[in-house]
């Protein structure tokens, strides 16, 4: 996994458990919920991006050589 999808990994558990922590405190909102469903499946779309290998190339972004 690359690092922008690592990241949104750690982004999803910690809005989980902040959204935990909210319900706990608080009491439930749907919409918190739904939030974090959300960001949950992006995550995982993320990451089966991220898992597919290119099918073009990428193009060198090096200094050309001489």
């Amino acid at each position: 996994m690359s690092g922008p999808t690592k990241s949104m990994g750690v982004i999803t558990v910690v809005a989980l458990v902040l959204t935990t922590a909210y319900t706990v405190a608080l009491g439930s909102n749907g919409l918190l919920w739904f939030g974090w469903v959300v960001l949950g499946l992006v995550t995982i779309g993320m990451a089966a991006a991220d898992s597919v290998p290119p099918t073009v190339p990428r193009p060198h972004r090096g200094r050309p050589s001489s």
